[in-house]
């Protein structure tokens, strides 16, 4: 049997990801699979050629935790004589500013501070432990918010960090173990006796990525398919094979359909309805790309019934316009249409606070045992699965809701459209957040995996009550 150094040696010339002389810093958390990817790397090191050093990021979420991480981390670099490359962020406040789940929030710092250890000529390439678990989670995910090639895709084994130079001298960012189970990493731990640190924020099930990994995909497993995890990873490789071939028609169709300029553009109908309509529809993708635009699939299909049906204009997000003038779509900036105006608040379970924008107040009411029976079933929530303070918002462009009576979870965006809101209305519809997780959306009953199980158990009941004077 192959062991698992010869696995990933196999699988980092196979992907071209190392070679000898480069300068890896191997990102190291402290958990088990960025551990294994140190003692492994180390391992192979000398048949690599390549130079390592250890890079940590304290997130600084976790308080000591997070601390004694740190700690432990240079420990484990000062063990094996290496230097180690340390960088620290305020998650929360970033998150908070940025409008941004504490996942998405570190994770953008995280690769901030990686993307800057690189530019920085330090080092030229940093290994980061993803795993076969992680592509599978990713690939689910993205199937159950909705996704096309370029989601299923998942996580690449490369990531470019300078793609203005020749592939071999790109600084990157890799993953040697795409292939590689979780499980076989700890195993591989155990045998040589080496501690790793557990970061109990991953068994959090606010997180939907952690109800995934314990819940949804051991489930698959059980019931439908023992593999599913190398199923889902195979379709992400398929994935990226599509995408690679679509990236290099792109660029040489794109020229003959849309002239931009970075601040407006043009397509040509003619030329776009000449392709078939998975063409059509990356050449629109593309197009709006050079803009800054990332489209989802609803507007994508809006601009291809312009370039057919002669519909007259298009509204898209962040104050874009198309226009038809004869056989061109003309995509530019509404210089009327107003800036949305976003909101956040805090609110303390239990706790109530005014959002000004909504001309509201809205509070979180801890309510007991039997007394749930003298509420709407559909304003309550299970205590145990929402965080101690929830935050209020404006819905912000990709939020999904699943609404108690429905059959699948929706955007929000097209849950209003349903409801026929408009305007300035819509751009100001509050939501509540519990973590990452949209748990409350004004109009839509509480959905029915958050409601309470038993009537012992505590509730929290989230009602909006119009402001009787001026804010």
């Amino acid at each position: 049997m192959q062991s698992l150094s010869q696995t990933i040696l196999d699988y980092i010339r196979k992907h071209e990801l190392l070679k000898a002389g480069d300068r890896v810093g191997v990102a190291l958390s402290g958990g088990a699979d960025s551990v294994a990817l140190l003692r492994l790397l180390l391992e192979l090191r000398k048949e690599i050629g390549a130079v390592l050093s250890a890079v940590h990021f304290n997130h600084r979420l976790r308080g000591a935790d997070s601390d004694d991480d740190e700690s432990f981390v240079a420990d484990l670099a000062q063990r094996h004589k290496l230097e180690l490359h340390t960088g620290s962020g305020e998650v929360a406040a970033y998150a908070a500013k940025k409008h941004l789940s504490l996942e998405t929030a570190a994770r953008e710092m995280r690769y901030q501070y990686f993307r800057q250890l690189l530019r920085e000529g330090r080092l030229n390439r940093i290994a980061t432990g993803h795993t076969l678990d992680d592509q599978a989670e990713t690939v689910l995910l993205k199937i159950i918010r909705g996704a096309g090639g370029r989601g299923l895709a998942g996580i690449y084994p490369r990531l470019s960090v300078s793609s203005c130079q020749p592939s071999s001298l790109q600084l990157s960012i890799i993953r040697p173990f795409l292939g590689t189970r979780r499980a076989d990493l700890e195993a591989y731990l155990v045998s040589l006796g080496q501690t790793w640190r557990e970061d109990k924020s991953n068994r959090d099930l606010r997180h939907m990525r952690n109800r995934v990994r314990h819940g949804i995909l051991p489930r698959l497993e059980r019931n439908f398919n023992p593999a599913v995890r190398e199923a889902l990873a195979e379709t992400a490789e398929l994935a990226r094979a599509e995408e690679e071939y679509w990236e290099k028609e792109l660029a040489r169709v794109l020229p003959q359909v849309w002239q931009g300029s970075g601040t407006e553009g043009v397509l040509n109908i003619s030329a776009l309805n000449n392709l078939p309509l998975a063409q059509q529809r990356r050449m629109v993708r593309a197009a709006t790309e050079c803009l800054g635009l990332r489209l989802d699939f609803q507007h994508v299909e809006e601009i291809l019934a312009q370039s057919s049906n002669r519909i007259a204009t298009t509204v898209l997000p962040d104050g874009w316009l198309v226009q038809r003038e004869k056989d061109a779509l003309r995509f530019a900036r509404d210089s009327g249409t107003p800036e949305k105006s976003d909101y956040e608040y805090r609110l303390s379970v239990p706790g109530s606070v005014e959002v000004p924008e909504t001309t509201s107040r809205f509070e979180a009411v801890l309510v007991s045992g039997n007394a749930t029976e003298g509420y709407n079933p559909e304003d309550l929530l299970d205590r145990r699965l929402l965080a101690a303070e929830l935050k209020i918002r404006n819905w912000h462009p990709g939020d999904r809701f699943w609404p108690a009576h429905t059959k699948v979870a929706k955007k929000i965006k097209e849950l209003l459209q349903e409801r026929h809101v408009t305007g300035q209305e819509r751009k100001l519809w509050p939501v509540i957040v519990s973590g990452q997780d949209v748990v409350w959306v004004r109009g839509f009953p509480a959905p029915a995996r958050l409601r309470p199980g038993t009537v012992d158990d505590k509730a929290v009941l989230l009602r909006e009550t119009a402001l009787k004077g001026p804010v």
